[in-house]
């Protein structure tokens, strides 16, 4: 089995070592990501320069790209053949609700799933960031189960696992993408030069969190395994838009 492996913090990270352990005895693995954190980076490609790829001492390759890069270039040129599955993690928090939409994390996976390739994309909720371990078996067995039982429509899989010793997950349940409050305000600071600068504020806290949704079940100490899809058509709003545009407008 061939399983290509990304991320969006970066080729040194944990996360990611954990993962490329705990899947390279299930067929040959290879690494193509980001040669430094690229978190938010969503589903960006880089147009403007040409990008290069690297290759680190752990014989992860590294872009000076995106996470979308990383799997665009592997699949599209740099490897000889099309991986089997694209895992992307593990990421250092959660990619719940609304995060996904920002994700690089998720990106990473979208990037394959957009180019044919069942994909995962798998993070740490919340806690010290302990128990890469837990996540990166979590994904082994997913990759697993995918090589034995095979999903005969395209996948894409969002995978968020409680920050626990593996022992004390309460097993795990597919879920909807539950939906956060409105971000914290920016927060203004001055740069020794003097000048204005701001950064970007906290995600806000779970508001839909209900039974079914991903917060509600990593908060059981489950893993929350949502299907994703990328089409952005709100179908249910076409006639409401199309009776809209109908409707006279004065000059």
């Amino acid at each position: 089995m061939r399983i290509l492996l990304s991320n969006d913090d970066g080729y040194f990270a944990p996360g990611l070592a954990a993962l490329e352990r705990a899947l390279s005895p299930l067929g040959q693995v290879t690494v193509v990501a980001p040669e430094r954190d690229r978190s938010g980076a969503s589903n960006s490609l880089t147009l403007d320069r040409p990008l290069s790829v690297r290759q680190a001492p752990s014989g992860f390759y590294y872009v000076n790209g995106t996470p979308t890069d990383c799997v665009h270039l592997a699949v599209t040129g740099l490897l000889p053949e099309l991986p089997d599955v694209v895992v992307s993690g593990v990421n250092a928090g959660a990619n719940m609700g609304d995060d996904t939409i920002y994700s690089g994390t998720v990106a990473a996976a979208t990037e394959g799933f957009l180019l044919g390739i069942p994909s995962i994309a798998v993070s740490l909720v919340s806690g010290d960031h302990e128990h890469f371990e837990t996540a990166a078996r979590v994904a082994a067995e997913l990759v697993l189960r995918f090589s034995q039982h095979r999903i005969d429509q395209p996948m894409l899989l969002n995978v968020n696992v409680p920050d626990v010793a593996y022992d004390a997950l309460r097993g795990s349940k597919v879920t909807r993408l539950g939906k956060r409050h409105k971000a914290e305000p920016v927060v203004k600071a001055t740069n020794p030069r003097g000048d204005t600068v701001y950064w970007v504020g906290a995600a806000g806290r779970a508001q839909d969190a209900g039974e079914g949704t991903d917060f509600h079940a990593t908060a059981a100490q489950m893993v929350s395994i949502t299907p994703l899809q990328m089409d952005l058509t709100r179908f249910g709003q076409m006639e409401v838009v199309g009776n809209w545009l109908q409707r006279p407008v004065s000059a």
